[in-house]
């Protein structure tokens, strides 16, 4: 049995004047231990994805329709109580910004400590012997002294390892990344990957990595969800959609990346933006950016379907595997 299995999940926003959709019949699985990658621009639907797995949207968010089911629990249908006993026991999150993330004016053991006896039964001490065990886990140096310490008084880098260290306090089954290294210069990002990619392995922690950057994909997760405008448009192996990608969507985030171009060359780039989610264009919604959109992309909504060693949602994937993009063309 999958540790996760989500099945046509459907999230909408209550809007004044309308009501969008941002995750349309979403549906993945995840097994106990394996390293799952989310990527896609901003306001593909990642981040919402990541929220409403622990079920943490707020008005005017709502999960519409679908199943989420952890551990052969949905998700959806548990109560408050219910949910407070697997959100950062059996499944946590890390946030982008460990600012927002962590109290200010808490220590860091005071937060630490809260964390603990809120889910078990223990003493302060024995928590705090715990929370020392996790803070050396992620390499902080002289652990004790940093739990007397408040989060300002810290770098980003300790920052980030700290949340790190609080998302394993519980021994979780399932952690949550939401970009975890985006307020961090790139040096210390190869660092805190590195970590979580050997915790979650001596761990058997299950791992879904919300990010935009493939090159992080490819290093840390074992496949890959391309989602575009809130669907999902290709699965598969992480080494798959990198070395193959069949989607053109995926094809252009490939190409953009630095390097995929020559030095003194401009950079790739996927032309025009992605849409709101008011104004979701019909058919398939890449289609106003695609070179290859025909009148049946504007018009219907491309099904999930086997295509090699992924899935992809696109009416033209056979024809773009003898036919080369015109920008190879002219090269």
């Amino acid at each position: 049995m999958s540790l996760l299995s989500v099945r046509d999940l459907t999230v909408k926003f209550a809007m004044r004047d309308q009501t969008v959709t941002a995750l349309n019949s979403i549906s993945f699985d995840l097994a106990k231990g394996e390293r799952l990658g989310i990527v896609g621009e901003s306001g593909a639907g990642k981040s919402i994805t990541g929220f409403s797995l622990m079920n943490l949207l707020s008005r005017p968010g709502y999960i519409d329709s679908g199943q989420i089911l952890f551990d052969g629990q949905d998700v959806v249908q548990m109560s408050e109580k219910a949910l407070r006993s697997v959100r950062g026991n059996r499944m946590a999150m890390i946030f982008q910004d460990p600012m927002v993330t962590l109290n200010p004016v808490l220590t860091i053991g005071q937060q630490m400590v809260e964390t603990l006896r809120a889910h078990r039964k223990l003493s302060v001490e024995e928590a705090r012997q715990i929370a020392i065990v996790k803070l050396r886990e992620v390499y902080i140096p002289s652990p004790e002294e940093r739990l007397e310490q408040y989060p300002h008084e810290l770098s980003g880098g300790m920052r980030q390892r700290i949340i790190i260290a609080i998302a394993l306090l519980l021994d979780p089954q399932l952690i949550i990344a939401d970009e975890p290294t985006t307020a961090l210069d790139v040096t210390i990002q190869a660092d805190i990957m590195e970590l979580m990619l050997e915790l979650c392995q001596s761990n058997q922690v299950g791992l879904i990595l919300i990010t935009h950057d493939l090159g992080v994909v490819s290093q840390m997760t074992e496949r890959t969800l391309v989602m575009y405008a809130g669907r999902i448009i290709e699965s598969g192996s992480t080494r798959s959609i990198i070395n193959d990608p069949q989607h053109p969507y995926t094809q252009g985030l490939i190409n953009a990346l630095p390097q995929q171009t020559l030095p003194g060359h401009q950079l790739r780039q996927i032309p025009g933006n992605m849409p709101t989610l008011a104004q979701v264009p019909p058919g398939c919604a890449f289609n106003p950016r695609c070179e290859f959109a025909t009148d049946t992309c504007r018009s219907q909504i491309p099904k999930i379907s086997q295509y090699g060693d992924v899935e992809v949602a696109c009416h033209e994937v056979h024809r773009l595997q003898t036919e080369p993009a015109r920008e190879e063309e002219q090269a």
